[in-house]
């Protein structure tokens, strides 16, 4: 069986497009929207196309109207994007936000998939780094499983006891230096990272035509072109 782990997409359309893996199941693990400005056609892609699905931190605020007040780095640009999203998205995108459940376990080829955003700790906001120690409090109540999760927009695989850690990275927003696409396959019980070329400028271009602050359209266009911030931004806040 051949499943097909998605997260982070960040209403990045040009992005998710070129994502164009043949699967069987597709698990997606949250944040469709901010950041990016194309929310509509993210959502319905994921709505039409994803067999199961949880729920992000950014999915939640959006869903629940959550204002965010930031100066610098991603909450500055998620407290600045969230208002259009809000603006090009429908009544059914919204509720269809707010009813993803924030946990899920199915049963797939055999094996045993936990979804999650963050960590089965706190499911939508706790940042999780290819660590086996601070993975080891977290899985004490999960075993024989395979941990799907996503939220640091860094890719990674950790072997955690007998349950095995899969982050595929970001679709829409990598920060890990690298500005493809990241997503995971994972066929006949073998996990591959993956990455994929998509057309930046399609995004830029999208930012750059918006009604965006000048240092918000700025900022985007280095985190899109760059695959992240620099470090004087980037130490500066929490992940969002």
């Amino acid at each position: 069986m051949r499943i097909l782990l998605l997260a982070d997409i960040h209403s990045n359309w040009p992005a998710l497009q070129a994502v164009k893996e043949p699967y069987d199941a597709c698990l997606f693990l949250g944040d469709l929207v901010d950041y990016g400005l194309e929310p509509a056609p993210c959502i319905d892609w994921v709505r039409q196309k994803a067999t199961y699905c949880v729920r992000g931190n950014h999915d939640h605020g959006v869903a629940q109207f959550v204002t965010v007040q930031g100066k610098t780095g991603f909450k500055y640009l998620t407290g600045v994007t969230r208002p259009i999203t809000q603006e090009k998205i429908s009544s059914a995108d919204r509720r269809f936000l707010g009813t993803l459940p924030i946990t899920r376990m199915v049963t797939l080829d055999n094996t045993r998939f936990f979804m999650v955003h963050a960590t089965p700790r706190d499911p939508l906001d706790e940042y999780a780094t290819a660590d086996p120690k601070f993975w080891e409090q977290r899985l004490r109540d999960l075993q024989g499983c395979v941990i799907c999760v996503g939220h640091t927009h860094f890719p990674y695989v950790l072997e955690v006891g007998d349950n095995l850690v899969v982050n595929p990275g970001s679709v829409g927003q990598p920060r890990d230096g690298d500005p493809r696409a990241s997503y995971a396959i994972i066929d006949s019980h073998r996990v591959e990272l993956k990455r994929v070329e998509y057309p930046l400028e399609e995004t830029i271009r999208t930012l750059l035509e918006s009604s965006l602050p000048d240092q918000a359209k700025s900022l985007m266009t280095e985190v899109i072109r760059s695959g992240g911030l620099a470090k004087s931004d980037a130490t500066r806040v929490r992940v969002e």
